[in-house]
């Protein structure tokens, strides 16, 4: 398909599928549409990675349901770390294949992205203000905060090594031991209708498939995210920190945006708000150590500098505003305010 753009719209396309062509990955189109195709295949393989870790979450959300694990469990195992696999699994598959900067750019642009974009946009979508009374929620800040101090001490060289990805792991099993141990909640966010939980008493073949043909889609979106991600790079002649930093970290955040949004208004708020602490503490331990297991991560210290103090910014100002134990629909604007900053101050345009 690819190859036969070539020939329909007269250009010259260098792609690692078209190899007897060129193969750098790039095309000119009459001299000043050079991003098209790419840019395609971009949004295409992101479209494809969320869609396929929304049906995976769904599926193995009703199995574990089915399985008679708790609504807890199920919130923490599979619906908290399935919201969280496109950062994941693209984040792996950057590594292995030598693009690890995508992977912090990634994991930093996704955090602040969380707190900024989707907890503003809860609080707006809202009816009443975030309250922080469940000590649950508040101990989540906790390890939020403590999460990106870990990871911001871990840049501050420009590399995160493998020693120091396995204490971001160790940090995420001690995140998970404190779930257990915790006092459990009676709900969590979930992806599937209501009247639909209600019905799962038995595990349906239908979900076990659902659950392997979009493991596959979201390994499928993966690769291409990653690999449409160098060739708009080199085309661009930009870092790909940037774009992960950026249009990347926005997609793979969608998931749980859409969780988000759900359980804010449904009345739940507290509900979305764990989803959100939840996320960046995934992100920040187990995607960010994960990924530096399989290879040392380094990111250019020019994009490091700007997307950490606003990780700093964004982690402390929550943590501030938060110690009256509530969020407040004018602190949400403020934090819409911060994501626009945000953009463009790393994008060059302020």
């Amino acid at each position: 398909m690819i190859c036969c753009l070539k020939s329909i719209f007269q250009i010259e396309f260098r792609s690692p599928i078209c190899r007897n062509i060129n193969d750098v990955g790039y095309f000119w189109f009459d001299n000043s549409y050079s991003m098209i195709l790419p840019f395609i295949i971009f949004i295409i393989s992101l479209g494809v990675l969320i869609v396929a870790a929304k049906f995976f979450t769904e599926a193995a959300e009703r199995i574990g349901l089915s399985l008679k694990m708790s609504p807890f469990m199920v919130g923490v195992v599979i619906v908290a770390v399935g919201t969280s696999l496109p950062e994941l699994i693209s984040g792996i598959i950057a590594t292995a294949t030598g693009h690890s900067e995508i992977v912090i750019g990634n994991v930093l642009g996704a955090n602040i992205s969380n707190i900024f974009l989707i907890l503003g946009m809860a609080t707006i979508v809202s009816r009443r203000s975030i309250k922080l009374g469940k000590e649950y929620i508040f101990i989540d800040l906790h390890f939020m905060l403590g999460s990106a101090i870990f990871l911001i001490l871990f840049l501050l060289d420009g590399e995160i090594s493998r020693i120091e990805g396995a204490c971001l792991v160790i940090g995420f099993i001690v995140y998970q031991i404190y779930l257990m141990k915790s006092d459990k909640p009676d709900e969590m966010p979930t992806l599937n209708d209501p009247e639909t939980v209600k019905k799962m008493t038995s595990v349906r073949l239908i979900d076990g498939l659902i659950l392997l043909v979009s493991a596959v889609g979201i390994y499928v979106g993966a690769k291409y995210v990653v690999q449409s991600i160098q060739d708009i790079a080199t085309a661009l002649d930009v870092d790909k920190t940037l774009i992960s930093l950026t249009v990347l970290s926005f997609g793979t955040t969608l998931p749980e945006l859409a969780v988000t949004i759900s359980a804010a208004r449904r009345g739940q708020p507290e509900i979305a708000l764990g989803n959100i602490l939840g996320s960046c503490i995934f992100n920040s331990f187990m995607v960010t150590g994960v990924a530096s297991l399989i290879r040392p991560i380094a990111m250019p210290f020019e994009l490091a500098k700007t997307s950490v103090v606003f990780l700093i910014v964004a982690a402390a100002f929550f943590y501030l505003l938060s110690q009256d134990k509530k969020v407040s629909k004018w602190e949400g604007m403020l934090f819409l305010l911060f994501y626009v900053v945000f953009i463009l101050k790393i994008t060059g345009v302020a």
